[in-house]
């Protein structure tokens, strides 16, 4: 279905982008922070899992409907800064660690949480319209193509910001326990997820 050549080719491509620091990646980095390691994982394979919906929209022709619709793009645009900025003020409000009397937040809900945040950035379907077409073969089939690049993405994703999240939680959890420390990590992880929702503020739709 895919020329060999041609996957060996946007493998590194693929390396080098989810390499590179982003939104997804930051998010795993205060998820880490706030609810471990573990929590941290879930998290970039929910992100994962929201980035090949992306995949199959763009395969389907979705992302370039949204391209031509200002409002559609504006509409996700602010639901995903309002959903960041929930996550900010919920790790002020609770800290990094969860009071005794509350439910601990499970790996199920930070794999929820990833996805979410990660479908809430349009700017990723356009990316993906960018990207993927570069290595499609136009004589295939196009959503099948679409669908096995995005999977080495998604992949390379998960690993890459599983690992920054689960070494920024194995690094915070033992220290975290302090109340001291457990308010700077509070403050680290609204900070980092306010500082997303900017960043989704800012974005243009060109």
């Amino acid at each position: 279905m895919i020329d060999p050549a041609v996957l060996l080719t946007f493998i590194p491509v693929a390396l080098a982008l989810n390499l590179t620091p982003g939104a997804d990646m930051m998010f795993c980095l205060g998820q880490g922070l706030r609810s471990g390691g573990r929590a941290a994982v879930a998290g970039a394979l929910g992100v994962s899992m929201g980035g090949m919906v992306h995949v199959l929209l763009a395969g389907l022709g979705l992302g370039a409907v949204m391209a031509h619709a200002p409002w559609m793009f504006d509409v996700v645009r602010w639901a995903g800064v309002a959903y960041l900025l929930w996550l900010a003020i919920g790790a002020l409000r609770h800290g990094a660690v969860p009071p005794a009397t509350a439910k601990p937040a499970g790996n199920g809900r930070a794999f929820v949480q990833g996805m979410l945040v990660n479908l809430s950035n349009p700017k990723v379907i356009l990316f993906v319209l960018a990207l993927v077409p570069q290595f499609v073969d136009a004589s295939r089939a196009i959503l099948p193509q679409f669908l096995i690049f995005g999977a080495v993405l998604a992949v390379g994703g998960a690993l890459v910001n599983g690992c920054v999240g689960a070494l920024a939680g194995g690094a915070a959890q033992r220290l975290i326990r302090a109340p001291r420390f457990n308010r700077i990590f509070s403050y680290l992880s609204a900070g980092i997820f306010g500082a997303l929702a900017l960043r989704l503020a800012q974005l243009e739709r060109a």
